[in-house]
């Protein structure tokens, strides 16, 4: 232990310690002083619990540096010393004495040998490790975040660190898959929080960005995912979140929503930590992740944080922070300014403001301490915050309800002896003495220590009981003594005040949140016993904590939490669906029968309350609203007075809206098993889901309110748009991947009618506040989008040129510009003089201008929001003369179609675009349209480049009758050939069809003729599952004359499954399928739990309705649908819900995603009838369920699609070039009158080849290698490096250094005869000292010779050699005879 003696780490154990250095008493009756000194300041200065024992760490001094102190989180006795080596130290009797320790694990302190714990592990903590964190699991339970050595993917890749947890220090070890199986990888943080366990993972799944995943356990067993209200753009980035000082209540997180900012958002969550609600925006923090929150100590509920005011200049512009104050008083629901010291406040609004973490000046809690109910700080009073040097000091003795001020300037402070005795020295400049108050801050004393110093930290023991103070401070160069170092320790001892013990008279019940309207929190009031402040006492309870009472209350609504199997809709819970009850219950059947079942809410866990509002007592239910047997059906049918005219689900939700022609709007958290109207008072004209944020939805009225959600309808609040919703046609709010980020067009001043517009504002607080974006507008939107990510602030708008008088007036005369504004629109750019429209697809941003001079279109497609290129296309199918749909985008190509013929009987041609959009080749002729512009063509969800169309067969008969015969193709090359749908042989009923001409095919009805443009062919969590109605023939029937028709393949083959025409849902990933009669009103639907082998039949009504639509979840993966219908000849709807959850509760077996195939799903792929299962020139393996397995497949995780290998190219895997069309066998022919595209010799991949162009073109969306490439004609060379041989390149590098060998050995022989060696074009003379030195000398300058080329090649390129691979293969273009000028160049130097 010699050594440890003379480190910097020193220890005070009581007065005594501090006595054996020289100490000055204070001339006035005041506190007694010693003062120490040291040659350095110290890293940390730390208190044993409840004792006076401290230690001063010198991080310099000594020759043991200690990295860290740790403290036992329960015994008082023990502490710990890290150091930078194998190593440390450990005490169990506060300092007296130190015994070393190796890094493993023990059971007993370090006090015997330790044992290795876990190999490449980055943390472990006990389960038991802190006292909130209350759990019935075993005691020796471990937690520790490791490496997976087995992993194949690298033993320290982030997807091998995983969570382990063990409860015999590791013998044996289980991975925690935290509900999610092996997913669970990835993790980067694990900790321990208030009462929460949190795991933190990244997510590694194909397609995320990085994103971390949160998952939190409240009792070791159970772990759930944590939800944000709005995920897009709440999301937990790598160093972009901060879990700051949590209650026992719940957990609160700090999360920067915008990039490179360092302003946040603090989420609050439930009482489980697994539902997040947005408590506080404009947070302030820092670079570091540090946040300007902090609790105020020992009273529940109460935190300060500072929020930025200016939060939009400093993310636009980067300008200074303009901070302000706010407080909470039940834990972040409500937020407050700081009331400011009365007579302070000058101007409105005022109101004082704090320093807090990010700045902090001392440490340990920012405003408060043990000491009950006292808070200090350093701020202001104001608008905004002042520097800390222009601040003042405040205290308050009501945990932040009021505040008085303390003293002008800055000061450090401390409470001790429980708040009898506050203690504060000047934090702006040297000073000799320190201020002190003991009748809570009403009046404060001087006392000079006898020396200049700068204080730098004032304490006393962790739990403010004490009398006793330590100041540190660096001493004036004046004040220094002789061979005394400058940092000086001072010792306070006010126990010399000479006051008497307080006894109970002193002392007052104080209660936390005193305030006119008194609060609960989790059913109790908290209240302490302290001093009074006239007392002139002390209370001398050292290290006693604080007791804290609690007073239960009434139970109140807030006090319960919804049950299990309930939701929250509007503040009130719901039941899901029909409840589960006990086998006992229920069972004499009778129909007045009872039972008794949950009332929808429970007591919060460890909530208090007592009395008052029982809202969790059990109520009595009818046993025929209960959950019926296994096999039975439910529904329940819902009447409403008006026509259904929007609906629409939440995604990620079982909560939908509906709106009806009478201006009413409905909401069912349950998927229609329940209803409730929202706002009866209120007229709405629409809603709208925000298209990036699952959660969030607004709802429009006919004023400037609107109503908004930000989790799925749970709670709704009001707010004020600029302006009531626009009448002229246009969107009225439009969003963005940042879903704070609005816009909203309205009418502005159309009440006189004369300068009646519509106006543009947009709004980055969610409606908080609006700015102006632009006037005389017809459609304005963000130019971001999820694929096109270009500039967040940019806004594109079209509006009118002439902005006078009434919009409702404008014509064509008046120019419809477009303009871009970055910035948000305070910096414009006139991208067009005259458009038509604008839309965003994918990757593209796709632009109809318009040209007055020739009257026509003509289409411009950027990918960056800034540059447009003009679209080419094929002979007479010009958008100049001819109107245009753009249909999709998905598959890095534009489908567009392009009507041929006009009203009443329009169909065009489909084209399709190369990668960027700007040349569109014909890829199918005569592709039925509507007058309304819909084309029948559609993707299959989940498959991509599988789609189907309609196509006029008699266009030249159409033209001139009027009547269309269509023949449906599909293609599975994303539009590169299309074939007719092959029938099957037999019907539903195993009639064979009398199929004869060569024409007879499968023909559905497509896009144009469906009521709901939702109700799609396919869904993406059934691949491959497709359905429709139609007929087999040699063209498409009447739709009363179809049938229903279904593939499981993709579309490759199809079968009849049902007569007559019906609609049609999936469900439950596909282990159900709904159809309903689509021909006349109808009592039951028809079931299916085969995929159509066989039907069941459910009657849910006596009356007849006629269905409009069948409706579920969008993942299509509940087994509750909605019938919306109306009943025959009224005008009223009808809602019928339908559960088919009972009908099994075998859940599918549990999907084993390592390897799949082997319980109740199937690998499957599809094919184009190749040998090999391969489409886009890859097999790509899909999971599905196996088709006879009757089971709920739920929310279990299916294996991803996995590609296996990329297939040999065929001729699927190409298309018609650009001015080539398919001839009648197939073949790509040169459209007459036309010429071939040139040939793109450019290179600029960094092929060694490039090769002239053919009739065909490879599939932008295909992998295919090899085979017959049919897209490459004759083969050139490839200017420069890549151009040569590798044996040429070979012979170049290595050149001179066989050069310099043959140098090297002739000198070796001997040196040469007659002069120096010299390579050719030198001109030395023979005493330059060519040796073997100046030769090897000479080697690296070759290297240098070849890049001086490179770069000559580089500027005369104008491309850079150091922006990676490709760009450093450009030397290719280096000209032969310049070989030899490198070795010269060499040889020169």
């Amino acid at each position: 232990m010699a050594p440890w003696h003379r480190t910097a780490a020193f220890m005070w154990s009581t007065l005594a310690f501090l006595l054996c250095f020289a100490f000055a008493f204070a001339a006035d009756p005041g506190p007694e002083h010693a003062i120490s000194y040291f040659d350095n300041a110290p890293t940390r200065l730390f208190f044993f619990d409840d004792t006076t024992s401290v230690i001063y760490h010198d991080a310099i001094f000594g020759e043991i540096h200690a990295a860290m102190f740790i403290e036992h989180p329960f015994d008082n006795r023990v502490a710990f010393v890290l150091t930078n080596s194998y190593t440390h130290y450990r005490t169990d009797n506060r300092g007296k004495s130190w015994r070393t320790f190796d890094t493993y694990y023990t059971k007993d302190g370090f006090a015997s040998s330790p044992q290795l714990l876990l190999d490449d592990v980055s943390r472990c903590q006990f389960a038991h490790s802190t006292k909130d964190f209350k759990h019935d699991a075993h005691e020796d339970l471990i937690y520790c975040v490791a490496y997976d050595s087995s992993a194949t993917i690298g033993s320290h890749n982030i997807a091998s660190s995983r969570l382990y947890s063990s409860t015999d220090f590791f013998a044996t070890k289980q991975n925690e898959d935290l509900g999610i199986g092996k997913n669970a990888k990835g993790v980067v943080v694990f900790a321990i929080v208030s009462k929460f366990a949190v795991v933190v993972l990244k997510d590694l799944t194909p397609g995320s960005e990085g994103d971390m995943l949160f998952y939190v356990t409240v009792n070791t067993k159970e772990w759930a995912k944590a939800h944000f209200p709005h995920t897009s753009q709440a999301r937990l980035r790598e160093n972009a979140y901060t879990i700051v000082e949590s209650t026992v209540h719940s957990l609160a997180v700090d999360i920067v929503l915008q990039d490179l900012t360092t302003v946040g958002t603090l989420f609050v969550s439930n009482s489980n930590g697994t539902y997040f609600v947005e408590s506080l925006t404009d947070t302030n923090r820092n670079i570091a992740g540090y946040v300007d929150y902090d609790t105020i100590y020992g009273v529940d509920g109460v935190g300060i944080a500072n929020v930025i005011a200016n939060a939009q200049d400093v993310e636009r512009k980067m300008a200074a922070k303009q901070l302000r104050s706010v407080i909470t008083f039940n834990d972040g629901s409500s937020w407050d300014p700081l009331v400011a010291p009365r007579g302070t406040c000058s101007s409105e609004p005022c109101s004082l403001h704090l320093h807090s973490v990010t700045d902090i000046h001392d440490n340990g809690p920012v405003f408060s301490s043990p000491a009950p109910g006292f808070a200090m700080g350093v701020g202001s009073v104001g608008k905004a915050l002042a520097p800390y040097e222009e601040s003042n000091t405040y205290m308050s003795t009501d945990a932040g309800l009021t505040w008085t001020l303390v003293r002008e300037g800055a000061c450090q402070y401390e409470f001790g002896d429980s708040g009898t005795v506050i203690v504060i020295v000047d934090d702006e400049q040297p000073t000799d003495s320190i201020m002190y108050s003991t009748d809570m801050g009403r009046t404060w004393n001087t006392y000079n220590v006898g020396i200049q110093f700068r204080a730098k930290r004032l304490t006393t023991v962790s739990d403010s009981t004490s009398q006793k103070f330590l100041l540190l401070g660096q001493v004036t160069r004046q004040s220094q003594q002789p061979n005394e170092g400058r940092n000086a320790a001072i010792y306070l001892d006010f126990a010399t005040l000479g006051r008497r013990k307080c006894g109970p008279n002193d002392k007052e019940s104080w209660y936390a949140r005193a305030s006119t309207k008194s609060e609960c929190i989790m059913g109790a009031k908290q209240w302490y016993t302290r001093r009074k402040a006239n007392a002139d006492c002390y209370m001398g309870e050292k290290f006693h904590d604080p007791e804290v009472h609690d007073d239960t209350c009434p139970c109140e609504e807030h006090d319960y939490e919804c049950d299990y199997n309930y939701v929250r809709s509007d503040g009130k819970c719901v039941p899901v669906g029909p409840e589960r009850i006990p086998s006992t219950q229920c069972t004499l059947g009778t129909p007045d029968e009872k039972y008794m079942g949950s009332s929808g809410y429970r007591k919060i866990p460890g909530n208090r309350c007592q009395g008052g509002s029982r809202m969790d007592k059990p109520v009595s239910k009818d046993c025929s609203g209960a959950e019926p047997l296994e096999g039975a059906v439910v529904h329940q049918i819902h009447p409403f007075s008006s026509d259904i005219v929007q609906s629409a689900y939440f995604r990620d939700s079982k909560t939908v809206l509906v709106r009806l022609a009478d201006f009413t709007i409905w909401q069912s958290s349950n998927e229609g098993y329940t209803w409730e109207q929202k706002f009866p008072e209120e007229r709405f004209l629409a809603f709208y889901m925000h298209t990036h944020s699952n959660e969030r939805a607004y709802l429009i009225t006919d004023s400037n309110k609107f109503f908004y959600t930000t989790d799925t309808g749970r709670y709704w609040h009001s707010a004020e748009a600029p302006l009531p919703p626009n009448t002229f046609g246009a969107q009225v709010l439009r969003f963005q991947t940042k879903s704070d980020y609005l816009i909203w067009i309205g009418n502005a001043d159309c009440e006189s009618g004369y300068n009646c517009r519509a106006q543009a504002q947009y709004t980055r607080n969610n409606g908080r506040n609006w700015r102006l974006v632009e006037d005389y507008v017809v459609n304005c939107d963000w130019a971001r989008d999820e694929e096109l990510r270009i500039d967040s602030s940019q806004i594109l708008c079209e509006s009118y040129a002439d902005k006078k008088g009434s919009q409702v007036f404008f014509g064509k005369d008046n120019a419809l510009q477009l303009v871009s504004g970055t910035d948000y629109y305070a910096t414009k750019t006139k991208l067009f003089d005259h458009v038509a429209g604008f839309t965003k697809f994918s990757e593209f941003l796709v632009v109809a201008e318009y040209l007055p001079m020739r009257g026509t279109l003509n289409l411009q497609v950027s990918l960056d929001g800034q540059t447009f290129a003009s679209g080419n296309f094929p002979p007479g199918m010009h958008p100049d003369s001819h109107a245009y749909t753009v249909l999709d985008s998905s598959t890095k190509s534009i489908f567009l179609h392009m009507t041929m013929n006009e009203f009443p009987t329009p169909w065009g041609n489909m084209l399709k675009s190369n990668s960027n959009g700007t040349y569109f080749g014909l890829s199918i002729e005569n592709v039925n349209r509507n007058n309304e512009g819909f084309v029948d063509f559609e993707k299959f969800a989940g498959l991509d480049g599988i789609a189907m169309v309609n196509v006029v067969s008699n266009p030249a008969e159409a033209a001139l009758t009027g009547r269309k015969a269509l023949q449906t193709k599909i293609t599975h090359n994303d539009g590169g050939t299309w074939k007719p749908l092959l029938p099957p042989s037999v019907d539903s009923l195993g009639v064979k069809y009398p199929c004869k001409s060569a024409g007879c095919a499968l023909h559905v009805h497509g896009y144009t003729e469906r009521v709901d443009a939702r109700a799609t062919y396919s869904s993406p969590s059934v691949v491959g599952v497709v359905m429709a109605v139609g007929n087999v023939g040699d063209s498409l029937a009447t739709y009363t004359e179809s049938d229903t028709f279904l593939s499981r393949d993709g579309g490759f083959t199809w079968e009849e499954v049902h007569k007559d025409a019906h609609l049609w849902k999936f469900g439950d990933s596909g282990s159900i399928i709904v159809i309903v009669n689509d021909e006349e009103p109808t009592d039951h639907v028809l079931f299916t739990t085969d995929e159509g082998l066989t039907w069941r039949e459910f009657k849910f009504t006596t009356e007849k309705i006629r269905v409009r639509d069948i409706v579920t979840v969008p993942e299509d993966t509940s087994r509750k649908f909605m019938l919306l219908g109306r009943y025959p000849a009224t005008t009223s709807s009808v809602i019928v819900h339908l559960d088919f959850s009972p009908l099994t509760h075998k859940n599918v077996s549990l999907v084993d995603n390592e390897t799949p195939g082997h319980d109740d799903f199937e690998l499957w792929s599809p094919s184009e009838e190749r040998d090999s299962l391969c489409l886009f020139g890859r097999q790509t393996l899909y999971h599905r369920r196996k088709r006879d397995v009757n089971c709920v497949v739920g929310d279990t995780p299916k294996a991803l699609d996995n590609i296996v290998r990329n297939c040999t190219c065929t001729l699927e895997d190409f298309e018609c070039e650009f001015n080539y069309v398919r001839n009648g066998e197939g073949k790509c022919v040169l459209v007459p009158g036309t010429t071939p595209r040139p040939p793109d010799d450019s290179c600029r991949n960094g092929e060694d080849y490039w090769y002239e162009r053919t009739p065909y073109h490879k599939v932008l969306y295909s992998t295919c290698e090899g085979g017959d490439r049919i897209d490459r004609g004759t083969k050139h060379l490839c200017p420069g490096i890549n151009g040569h041989s590798k044996i040429f390149w070979t012979m170049v590098i290595l050149l001179p250094f066989e050069i310099t060998a043959l140098v090297a050995w002739w000198w070796y022989k001997g040196r040469i005869s007659k002069g120096a060696a010299r390579l050719p074009g030198g001109n030395y003379s023979r005493g330059s000292g060519s040796g073997v030195m100046g030769t090897l000398a000479s080697v690296p300058w070759f290297l240098l010779g070849l890049a001086g080329i490179a770069v000559k090649y580089r500027d005369s390129n104008r491309e850079s050699v150091w922006m990676g691979h490709r760009e450093r293969r450009g030397y290719r273009d280096v000209p032969v005879d310049e070989d030899a000028q490198v070795v010269y160049f060499e040889d020169e130097e």
